[in-house]
């Protein structure tokens, strides 16, 4: 997992969430979250920032909460999460590769590698939102990028106690994206689900497609491209995979 990759593209997404978040407006409606506006997004994706960068800047090791947003607005809003996002990276870039301190998914060989990962997929989503706000084409995914994304939101997330993906009785979902070699293979019981990177045994319904229309499905942007077999499994998804 190289780091300066995660970087290169945080970077990026950063920037191109505050310029979709300026032109739409702090007041515009975002599309893929019920209730929120722009500004909403901001404050939100802000404050990630600069609780993840805490954690590394200060070498702090057990959890700790999220800060409150600012009460600004408008531009100075927009400016504020600039701010944010220019302060995370230059944490991550000038951190030493060994550092230690809190994470909370597994995965990454370093906690280093760890914040880069979350942060850019963080930001590459909520950069969706925001120019889903604006309104026009989207900034394309590349595919690895979502690959990893989608791994780290099946073997990460929703291996965690937190996840709500749960069925009274086993059942066997696969997940397939169609333009890389990339399959999952999730089983899910009354705990939480187990997920291995393969094409194993029988699965009872299958979600499919590009490895970026796949990753935005599965963070609930979009719907899933395409779903063989038992369509309540990927109601299912639907319904309960939110990540809180």
């Amino acid at each position: 997992m190289d780091t300066s990759w995660f970087l290169e593209i945080l970077d990026e997404e950063g920037q191109l969430l505050a310029t979709a978040a300026e032109e739409a407006g702090v007041d515009a409606a975002v599309p893929a979250c019920p209730g929120w506006r722009v500004g909403d997004l901001l404050r939100h994706t802000g404050v990630v920032h600069r609780w993840a960068a805490g954690f590394v800047a200060d070498r702090w090791t057990a959890p700790r909460p999220m800060g409150e947003p600012p009460q600004t607005d408008g531009a100075e809003l927009v400016d504020w999460y600039r701010d944010s996002h220019r302060h995370l990276l230059d944490v991550l870039t000038g951190a030493p590769p060994d550092v230690e301190c809190f994470t909370f998914l597994p995965g990454p060989p370093s906690a280093l590698a760890f914040w880069a990962r979350r942060q850019a997929h963080e930001t590459a989503v909520h950069r969706f939102d925001a120019e889903s706000a604006r309104g026009g084409a989207a900034t394309p995914i590349a595919t690895d990028f979502a690959v990893d994304g989608i791994d780290e939101l099946l073997r990460g997330f929703h291996a965690r106690p937190r996840s709500r993906v749960r069925t009274e009785v086993p059942r066997v979902l696969r997940v397939r994206v169609t333009d890389a070699d990339a399959v999952w293979t999730v089983r899910l019981s009354q705990e939480p689900p187990v997920t291995v990177r393969d094409a194993g045994g029988d699965a009872e319904c299958e979600l499919a497609g590009p490895a970026e229309r796949l990753y935005l499905a599965l963070w609930n942007r979009l719907p899933v491209p395409a779903v063989s077999g038992d369509p309540a499994l990927a109601a299912l998804w639907r319904d309960a995979s939110a990540v809180t």
